[in-house]
């Protein structure tokens, strides 16, 4: 009977939800702060007369920080634990967050945008895998994609506060960001509940922690259930110990060895594809919905309509995470983003781009689902969080360089070509995991990734 095998046998129950509302809060402040900057730009520009490469610096600030953010998240959580790490990041975030709604200056708003980035990328990379160590292998694609969609719930509030509090109130631009920020405080002190990760702690050889960990979740399960707990199932695989302390350069040969070579290559691959295609997207929609001749405040009431098909992308593939495995969700997921950039592109009314966007964004959304599912499974417990959160930092280098690319393209190749080329990055996305992608469905985080010969599979 190991830990492990105890902590898997158990039936998804009032404790795991409340895992997945503690950490499904978290993303749902870090996509709303992600998403208000595109609601904050004109405010702060009239503020201090920026010219548009200003500007253009403010929208790549908070995925820059990103970028820095997922990759020391993971190599911390890996090391100190990812619980700290969690708690740590949160609060970063929200501190900065208050200063760029005060900065009397753009550097100073531009710096802290940065830094509150940073933030929002530890927490975005750190909880997935988190979490995932907490749940049973035949739960884990939909609980995870779940966990996912919290993201689509801060984009909605954010496209709210951009219609109803940026536009309609002095200083509206500053208050927004306060919003985003102050309810941090309820959920850190909330977090103070959490416990460490068993897999984290058995990892470093902390078995009476994990126990105590392992234990007081059953007996919660226990409770909430009204019945008593199924067997303990014979355990196949335990995760390595004594393993070396992770940094940079050890997780980066790990990670490109001949072993895990073909996952980390899919894997970063997957995560560049699709964040480059979804910030491409949100980020040009209210300007070429206004360049179609409708007005700021109607391009924003289009957005919201678009940001709302997010909620069932995210849900709905997590559903069939379950059913049709993480590779085949993924798969499905850009292949019908592909679909839907390729029908944007041939659009020309207002009415019929927010039509194609919303299921664009549908789509793109439905994969993000899949792929922080995907990301945790596929690396080894002693470097899941280093591995989840380099794949993310990779991707975000997708989100900085698309608005750049996209700019230059809508120049050149105009409304059609922006979203032409988009198709055929999410082509390639298709292509790469149907081919070269891992079946992970049903299967626990030990068989996949231990002993080190599974993940040459």
């Amino acid at each position: 009977m190991t830990l492990l095998a105890r902590l898997d046998r158990l039936p998804l129950s009032r404790p795991h939800y409340l895992l997945l509302l503690i950490g499904g809060l978290g993303y749902t402040f870090d996509g709303m702060d992600s998403a208000v900057v595109a609601f904050l730009l004109p405010s702060a520009q009239d503020a201090w007369g920026l010219s548009n490469g200003q500007l253009g610096l403010i929208g790549s600030a908070t995925p820059f920080g990103f970028l820095f953010g997922a990759t020391v998240a993971g190599l911390l959580g890996d090391r100190i634990g990812r619980k700290k790490v969690m708690m740590y990041a949160l609060a970063f975030y929200a501190a900065f967050s208050v200063v760029a709604a005060f900065a009397p200056n753009y550097e100073v708003f531009l710096g802290s945008r940065v830094l509150a980035g940073a933030g929002a990328g530890a927490e975005s990379a750190i909880i997935a895998p988190f979490l995932s160590e907490f749940v049973p292998a035949k739960r884990r694609g939909w609980f995870i994609g779940a966990l996912a969609g919290f993201f689509s719930f801060g984009f909605v509030m954010a496209a709210l506060i951009g219609r109803f509090v940026v536009p309609t109130m002095d200083d509206g631009w500053r208050i927004a960001q306060v919003i985003t920020a102050l309810p941090i405080v309820m959920l850190l002190w909330w977090r103070r509940s959490l416990p460490e990760s068993p897999r984290f702690l058995l990892q470093n050889g902390r078995v009476d922690e994990a126990e105590a960990v392992v234990a007081d979740l059953e007996r919660r399960v226990e409770r909430a259930t009204g019945q008593p707990l199924p067997p303990v199932p014979e355990s196949a695989a335990q995760p390595a110990t004594n393993t070396a302390k992770v940094n940079l350069l050890s997780a980066l040969r790990f990670l490109w060895s001949p072993a895990m070579a073909r996952r980390t290559a899919v894997t970063w691959l997957i995560w560049f594809v699709i964040t480059f295609s979804y910030y491409g997207f949100f980020s040009w929609i209210p300007t070429l919905l206004v360049q179609r001749g409708i007005t700021v405040t109607k391009s924003f009431e289009f957005s919201i309509i678009i940001y709302l098909a997010q909620v069932p992308g995210y849900f709905s593939a997590a559903w069939l995470s379950e059913r049709l495995d993480r590779k085949n969700t993924i798969a499905i997921y850009l292949s019908g983003s592909a679909v839907s950039a390729f029908w944007l592109s041939q659009m020309d009314t207002p009415a019929t781009i927010t039509l194609a966007g919303a299921v664009l964004s549908f789509f793109l959304n439905g994969t993000y689902a899949g792929v922080y599912s995907y990301t945790p499974e596929v690396f080894p417990t002693w470097i899941r969080a280093t591995g989840t959160g380099l794949s993310s930092a990779f991707g975000r280098v997708g989100s900085i360089l698309a608005p750049t690319i996209i700019g230059l393209s809508a120049a050149s190749l105009g409304f059609g070509g922006v979203f032409g080329l988009t198709t055929a990055v999410l082509v390639v996305g298709v292509v790469c995991v149907v081919v070269f992608g891992l079946a992970t469905a049903g299967r626990s985080l030990e068989e996949l990734t231990e002993p080190a010969k599974e993940a040459s599979k």
